[in-house]
């Protein structure tokens, strides 16, 4: 068994990896950016080791760091989480290099696979059914609109080395294509370090499930059944459960094969997941695999729950070269569990993502819930990581008990200090197609006004956050909320004395899509900020002419800073 595990990660993955490191009675090491040295993970470390700046690509992003600080802790196994390193070749072939077990599948596996391109044409060649797309080795604008027009719109432009989400634009006519490849190609840069592009058809109104599986290095491979993620705003997953609503027995039984078919196709080892698109329902359903991700699922907690099976125990005692500790008979799934991943962002004002304090926080507690966080009262929420802060998930003998205990804890759920999706959240399981178990990937980007708007006053925060009183500022055409003298807050337009497009919180200045002299109009996007691993569309709040420009490409601007000036 492995002795002295190093978590390459932080927040609450590194949490949840040192806690079943303690159950086995592995010691832990933790790695820390200068953002993260106060960070909770960082005390229940046995050791805990600084690998650089706050920048993800100066500390979390950086291999000879991290290699370097497995190696002053005395750390024999490395375990990547999700997100970061979790599914480059690079950091696993680093750490075979160094004669350090790395939790997770063969760097020769994460070549196979990391490429999302690579990995359709050989599961393709397996016999796996594949969306519709083509990857030009030519990745000029004009190469990939004529992938797009034989594809055929609508089309998804998706990164080939990342996931997540990130990156990935839904496009339905070709006017639209050159604005959606530029910023596909500088957010998959800025997160996988990699901007090449493939086309993929948008299936219209699709279900996103997913089926988990293990391998281990004796030739067992299993699946332990799917988890179903359709609840998701632009890509990004927000709610999560298992069993899915939409799956009969046969199609599950189909899927599961199909996912244990593609992780034999590469000899995929550990643990991984296989991502499908569900389209139609009953027996007659169609799936496509959409990609494979080679590491840990932030969702993993609600196969945890309906399964019994403690999955990061499992990669630990597979990475260490035991067998797999269950059988596919062993297996099956009992009850229901649901998952919602709280973020620091506010909906109403579109989910931009929140930084400052977390002044209270308050967790709930029961029977049937649980409680995965990387925070804590008195939490720095920066804008340098991912703005997730815990995942709440229940489990219930059906679907409707599982519904309503998320209810139950979700409203339990105090963090102030700062803007979260919680009011959106218990919005979204309250809504009676959610109820229905009738969703598709797009239902809350098509509801999401509506959803909002039964928010209310619950999503005000317990005391504001920095950005709150600054003067006007837009983002995505909405029209910011200002604090007056007086201490009112209201709406309004910018006047002649309030020109400037100010930063509404810290972030890089991503994109300019404005020059000194042009003329532009009001709700025109003039400046990208990227924070949070989100690109922040900065519009016009009038028309006129752009008089200065106060940034460039590149700069990390604070809160209150302008941006640019429109007169």
């Amino acid at each position: 068994m492995i002795a002295r595990l190093l978590v390459a990660n932080r927040g609450e993955i590194a949490r949840r990896i040192m806690r079943a490191c303690r159950e086995l009675g592995i010691e832990t090491v933790a790695v820390y950016s200068d953002a993260d040295a106060s960070a909770q993970y960082v005390g229940e470390a046995n050791h805990a080791v600084r690998i650089g700046p706050a920048p993800a690509r100066e500390s979390y992003l950086h291999i000879p760091a991290i290699i370097g600080a497995a190696r002053t802790a005395g750390a024999d196994a490395v375990h990547p989480g999700y997100g970061f390193l979790s599914e480059r070749a690079p950091f696993a072939r680093a750490c075979e290099e160094a004669g350090i077990i790395f939790v997770g599948p063969p760097a020769a596996v994460l070549d196979k696979m990391g490429s999302k391109t690579g990995a359709r044409r050989l599961l393709q060649a397996a016999g796996v059914p594949i969306v519709p797309g083509e990857a030009p080795s030519d990745q000029s604008d004009g190469s990939l609109a004529a992938a797009a027009r034989r594809v055929g719109f609508p089309v998804l432009i998706k990164p080939a080395a990342g996931g997540g989400g990130i990156g990935m634009k839904a496009v339905h006519r070709e006017s639209a294509l050159a604005n959606a490849l530029a910023a596909a190609r500088r957010e998959a840069q800025a997160s996988f370090g990699n901007d090449t592009l493939y086309v993929e058809r948008l299936i219209e109104r699709p279900r996103h499930v997913e089926i988990q599986v293990f391998a281990d290095n004796h030739g067992n491979t299993v699946h332990l059944f799917e988890r179903e993620c359709s609840a998701q705003r632009r890509h990004q997953k927000i709610v999560e459960e298992s069993p899915s609503p939409a799956l009969s027995p046969a199609v599950r039984e189909r899927m599961g094969q199909a996912a244990i078919a593609a992780a034999r196709a590469v000899s995929y080892r550990n643990a991984g997941t296989c991502e499908f698109l569900l389209d139609g329902s009953g027996d007659a359903a169609r799936f496509y695999f959409l990609e494979m991700n080679t590491r840990l699922q932030v969702e993993h907690p609600v196969t945890e729950c309906v399964t019994g099976v403690d999955l990061v125990h499992a990669q630990l005692r597979v990475a260490s070269g035991e067998p797999l500790p269950f059988t596919q008979d062993s297996l099956s799934q009992r009850g229901h569990a649901i998952e919602c991943r709280i973020y620091a962002e506010d909906p109403a004002q579109g989910f931009i993502p929140q930084a400052g304090t977390i002044q209270t926080y308050s967790e709930p507690h029961g029977a049937g819930v649980r409680v995965d966080s990387g925070v804590t009262q008195g939490s720095q929420v920066t804008v340098h990581y991912d703005p997730m802060l815990a995942k709440l998930i229940v489990s219930g003998d059906t679907r409707e008990a599982a519904r309503q205990r998320a209810i139950s804890a979700l409203s339990r759920f105090e963090i102030g200090g700062i803007h979260t999706n919680i009011p959106f959240l218990l919005a979204l399981l309250n809504d009676s197609a959610f109820v229905r178990g009738a969703i598709d990937t797009g239902f809350i980007d098509r509801e999401v006004q509506s959803l909002i708007s039964r928010i209310g006053s619950t999503a005000e925060p317990v005391s504001m956050e920095p950005f709150v009183a600054l003067a006007g500022w837009r983002i995505d055409g909405r029209v910011s909320w200002v604090k007056t003298d007086r201490g009112e807050r209201r709406s309004r337009r910018q006047t002649r004395n309030q020109s400037s497009v100010m930063s509404p919180m810290p972030a890089t200045v991503a994109a300019i899509h404005a020059t000194v002299g042009q003329q532009v109009t009001d709700g025109q996007a003039v400046i990208v900020l990227e924070a949070m691993k989100m690109e922040l569309p900065i519009t016009a709040p009038r028309s006129g002419t752009v008089k200065a420009i106060h940034c460039t490409k590149g700069d990390l601007v604070q809160p209150g800073v302008s941006l640019l000036e429109i007169e």
